[in-house]
């Protein structure tokens, strides 16, 4: 019988810049462009294991910050590693940490040896650097291990950009080498790097030329969806793909709604991680082929109809579819199956997209795809 590998990327079709193909490691494949739930405290919330896995994800993402945090990665090591904890038997990637550490924490300090930070828990005092975040992730026992970085909030002088993208390409040369030392977990598991250079092309491609010398296993596009804006972000991604290895798979973090992913599927990008679908589902937002709908609305009080005729999920479709009636009675009266039914929805429906992508490029038909779906999901509300 052959070992699963350690990590193969292999492209299936083309479409213009879009790829469709998978990911094979040691816990299964990831079909690409795939979207990466967020199960950000072991959990992707308001779900079981099993309805992620039957709404079609292949991988989702865990994050470093907080589970070093609590639980503890030293905690969830000793009780059998991050999969075994949360029932996932699939593969998992961990962030770096370096959001979170930035965009949660107080009083922050930043040196060439890494981020001390208060705790939004606690108050108590850490030192995250790339030793330290590869080593988190290896006691979690991750797949797909991502670099410390230093982000920096847009907009910024070009010189603040420029000095975190040469530090965060110093950080990713000491990740790769603490990654290597990581024994019998670096054998099984991947390393990502993650370009940086906010909105700036050449800044990008210094960032790409560094992470390429030190050579990784897939690379992620850092530093966008931070408030710049889809047309901006859109504007980095027509180049910033081309800049990154061609036979390894592109990441774009944090991204996000269904319009940016259409958007960067189109410009080449192969995996996504977002919160909004479940952030969505527990605020009272559904994402449907029509836009999104506010389930809050007094409009939905009486309409009978399934949140989306064209889902397959079990909320919209089967002998378990409930109404925007039910729907809106649930948010309203804060009953917490509202929010687990939204999030199924919303988790279901982008994994609907994503193979929706995933067919188009395969069928050469992408441009017509988001063609139809970009003007039907933007549409203005009637």
């Amino acid at each position: 019988m052959m070992t699963p590998p350690r990590f193969a990327f292999t492209i299936r079709a083309r479409d213009g810049k879009a790829r469709t193909g998978t990911i094979a490691m040691r816990r299964g494949e990831i079909r690409t462009p795939a979207f990466m739930p967020v199960g950000t405290a072991a959990t992707v919330k308001a779900l079981r294991a099993s309805e992620v896995r039957a709404a079609g994800a292949d991988i989702i993402l865990g994050n470093t910050y907080h589970l070093m945090l609590r639980p503890t990665a030293e905690r969830i090591h000793r009780l059998g590693g991050l999969h075994h904890f949360m029932g996932w038997n699939r593969p998992i990637l961990t962030d770096s940490g370096g959001y979170q550490v930035m965009s949660l924490s107080g009083l922050t300090k930043r040196s060439e040896e890494g981020v001390t930070f208060a705790s939004h828990l606690d108050g108590s005092r850490h030192l995250m650097s790339p030793e330290r975040s590869m080593e988190i992730q290896r006691l979690l026992g991750s797949d797909i291990v991502m670099a410390f970085d230093e982000l920096v909030a847009l907009p910024a002088p070009r010189e603040t950009v420029a000095a975190a993208m040469e530090r965060s390409m110093r950080w990713a040369a000491r990740s790769r080498a603490a990654f290597d030392a990581g024994g019998e977990h670096a054998s099984q598991a991947a390393l990502f790097g993650i370009q940086q250079g906010g909105l700036d092309e050449r800044l990008r491609a210094e960032s790409a030329s560094a992470l390429r010398a030190i050579g990784f296993d897939g690379y992620a596009i850092g530093g966008l969806a931070v408030g710049e804006g889809q047309p901006a972000m859109f504007g980095v991604l027509d180049y910033a793909t081309g800049q990154l290895p061609e036979d390894t798979p592109r990441y774009l973090m944090g991204v996000g709604k269904p319009d940016d992913i259409v958007g960067a599927v189109v410009r080449g990008v192969d995996m996504f991680d977002c919160v909004l679908p479940t952030r969505s589902g527990r605020n009272g937002q559904a994402f449907t082929h029509d836009g999104p709908l506010n389930l809050r609305n007094a409009a939905h009080a009486e309409d009978l109809r399934v949140l989306d005729a064209n889902c397959p999920c079990p909320v919209c479709h089967g002998p378990d579819a409930v109404s925007r009636a039910y729907l809106h009675h649930l948010i309203k009266a804060g009953e917490m199956l509202g929010a687990m039914l939204l999030t199924q929805h919303n988790i279901g429906f982008y994994q609907q997209l994503m193979a929706g992508l995933r067919a188009a490029i395969t069928d050469g038909v992408l441009a017509d795809f988001a063609a139809a779906f970009l003007a039907r999901y933007q549409k203005k509300p009637r």
